[in-house]
């Protein structure tokens, strides 16, 4: 490692600070930039500082974890196009039950869809019709959407397929997909429930006049029951694979995203238009940056002295501590991205730990998380504003209580 960082180094710590301080502010000053474009620059920043060819760079990309969001993100688009998800929550919008079991049914629901597809697309489908919902009844429909962003985020932490961060640790420690299950399904469950216990008590008729006029924008594709079988077998076949074979994830779910592309209704142009590109680039931008700063040794010279102040990455409080800050500073994709290369001897655990706290992190700042902005940003078109202070005082006791159960259970679960 080196002592004495050269020109190279200190260029590569420049685009590294320059890139995570983009993904803390979601762009930077006076430039068009998303988190996307700047980790795509970062990436690009980086070539001629490392000396290495595309090809060397191109191999720090872990494409077993691309191919399989790219693969999810193809078979929810083909649920969505179908209007499944749009059918379902109307079904359960409709079912005629009070408050208390709407504000169930609807963490219940947002969970488990999230916990097979993606917790940012049940948010976009979902939050406009529970808007919408929540006015039609008169009630407050603050707690019920912090309630839908919430349970996105706890449910996706169920399985390695629920959301992006889980895909990548699944795939770079090829972690076994039911042992990953059995260990966080209790404190996923637990979680839900005291979310659904939190925010129950702020239940309450809704003043409908102060609101502005409910937009109607643009709907969801109306329900097509074939389209939405074939993607709803597919996703089952998949699963199956997942449990109770061996078989490569990314290779299988690859496979399932050709079968639902050969169609004779949907146009694969209209699939790929529900592909997010935008989050593939952020992998691949992160991917090569943070090989590039590895190179310059300073990483792992920061955890070496981290463990001589007897802080290891290795401890569930420590991992917990750093997950939860990283998680809500710079997002949790690229806070994983960080720490995956340093979690030690026992990966099956640590990535247990780092899947679920980076997930349930997200629920602790209105920013912690993708899914919590596409909440707002949908429920302000239907004239709900949702404030950081509303949501941190709504989410943040859930997402504190959250992170100390999952932390117990998992060193319970560890020690037996």
């Amino acid at each position: 490692m080196p002592t004495h960082p050269d020109a190279s180094h200190w260029g590569l710590l420049t685009v590294f600070a320059v890139v995570y301080i983009g993904m803390f502010l979601g762009g930077l000053p006076r430039l068009k930039l998303d988190r996307s474009g700047i980790a795509l620059l970062g990436a690009i920043a980086v070539l001629p500082l490392t000396g290495q060819s595309v090809q060397q760079l191109a191999q720090a990309v872990d494409l077993p974890t691309l191919v399989l969001l790219f693969a999810f993100m193809v078979l929810s688009a083909q649920l969505r196009l179908g209007g499944f998800f749009g059918e379902l929550t109307r079904r359960v919008a409709t079912h005629p039950m009070g408050p208390r079991a709407l504000l169930a049914a609807l963490i219940g629901l947002a969970a488990a869809l999230s916990a097979v597809f993606s917790n940012d697309v049940v948010c976009l489908v979902m939050t406009p019709m529970v808007a919408r919902l929540a006015l039609q009844r008169g009630l407050a429909p603050v707690p019920l959407l912090i309630g839908l962003a919430c349970a996105a985020n706890i449910g996706s932490a169920a399985t390695l397929i629920g959301n992006p961060q889980n895909m990548l640790i699944g795939a770079v420690l090829r972690l076994d997909f039911v042992d990953y299950i059995a260990r966080v399904a209790v404190p996923v469950l637990l979680s839900l429930g005291l979310l659904w216990a939190l925010l129950v008590r702020h239940l309450r008729a809704g003043k409908v006049a102060t609101l502005a006029a409910v937009s109607h924008g643009a709907e969801e594709p109306p329900f097509d029951p074939w389209q939405s079988a074939k993607g709803l077998i597919v996703a089952g076949v998949l699963m199956l694979v997942f449990l109770f074979t061996d078989w490569p994830r990314e290779a299988a779910a690859l496979i399932g995203a050709a079968v639902l592309l050969m169609s004779r209704r949907l146009h694969s142009s209209e699939v790929m238009g529900f592909v997010d590109w935008p989050l593939l680039l952020l992998f691949i931008g992160l991917f090569v940056v943070n090989h590039a700063f590895e190179t310059t040794g300073l990483a792992a010279q920061a955890v070496a002295q981290m463990q001589s102040w007897g802080w290891s990455l290795e401890h569930p409080g420590v991992l917990t501590g750093v997950t939860v800050l990283l998680s809500n500073l710079v997002s949790n994709v690229p806070a994983v991205m960080l720490l995956l290369p340093h979690l030690g001897a026992n990966p099956a655990g640590a990535g247990a730990l780092l899947a679920l706290i980076s997930t349930l992190a997200g629920n602790l700042l209105l920013v912690g998380s993708i899914a919590n902005l596409i909440v707002v940003d949908l429920a302000a078109r239907e004239g709900i504003v949702i404030d950081w202070r509303q949501h941190l005082r709504l989410g943040a006791p859930a997402a504190l209580a959250s992170l100390l159960i999952s932390v117990l259970w998992l060193w319970l679960f560890r020690a037996a």
